[in-house]
C-alpha cells in the first residue's frame, strides 16, 4: 500500500511541476525580450505609399544605411532641422526623374524615395552630396545586408532628390524624421 502511495504522491508532484513548466513557457513568449535574445520584430508597417509634406527645403548632405536585428535602415542627412517632404514607395521600374531613363536595380522588389532636398546647395549650384545619377550610392556598402541589395541615385531635379533600393521583396517599410535626418526602416520579413 505503501508504493501505490508513493506512486501516486509522484504522479501529483510530477503533473504539478507539468503545469508549472507550461505557464512558464506561457509566459516567455509573452514576456518582453531579455537583453541579449532574439526581440520580436514588428511588421505593421505595411508596405503602401508614404508621404508627407514639409516646409523645409535644406540640401542633403549624406545617405548612409545600418543594419538592425529587425530590419535594415537608410538614413538621409540634411541641412537642417525643419520637417521636409517625402515620397516613398515600391515602383516596377526605377525611372530617372527628369529624362525618364530606366535604371536597373537589383533585388526582388525597388523601393523608391523622392525627397524635397537638392544634392546641391540651391544659391550657388554646389554639390552637398557626391551622388551621380545611374550610380550606387556613394560609400555605402551593402556587404552583409538581410534586406537591402542594392542603391542607386536617380537624380536630383528641380529640388527633389530620387534614389532607389533594391530589397529581397516587397517587405514592410517605415519612414521617419528625427532633427535633421530622414530615416527609412525595411523590416527582414513580414
Amino acid at each position: 500500500m505503501r508504493r501505490l502511495t508513493t506512486a501516486a504522491a509522484v504522479l501529483v508532484l510530477a503533473g504539478a511541476g507539468l503545469m508549472g513548466t507550461i505557464g512558464t513557457a506561457d509566459a516567455a513568449t509573452t514576456a518582453p525580450a531579455a537583453p541579449g535574445t532574439t526581440a520580436a520584430c514588428s511588421t505593421a508597417w505595411g508596405s503602401g505609399d508614404k508621404s508627407a509634406t514639409g516646409s523645409g527645403y535644406k540640401p542633403l548632405k549624406n545617405i548612409r544605411t545600418g543594419s538592425n536585428e529587425c530590419y535594415d535602415r537608410l538614413v538621409f542627412d540634411l541641412g537642417g532641422s525643419s520637417k521636409t517632404g517625402f515620397r516613398v514607395g515600391y515602383v516596377d521600374a526605377f525611372h530617372q526623374d527628369g529624362s525618364g531613363d530606366l535604371i536597373p536595380v537589383k533585388g526582388g522588389a525597388i523601393l523608391q524615395v523622392y525627397l524635397n532636398a537638392p544634392s546641391y546647395d540651391p544659391n550657388t549650384g554646389t554639390p552637398t552630396y557626391p551622388g551621380h545619377g545611374r550610380q550606387p550610392l556613394p560609400g555605402v556598402d551593402l556587404t552583409g545586408y538581410r534586406t537591402f541589395q542594392d542603391t542607386k541615385f536617380g537624380a536630383s531635379f528641380e529640388g527633389q532628390t530620387q534614389v532607389a533600393v533594391g530589397v529581397r521583396a516587397r517587405l514592410p517599410f517605415r519612414v521617419e524624421q528625427s532633427g535633421d535626418k530622414l530615416i527609412v526602416d525595411v523590416a527582414h520579413s513580414w
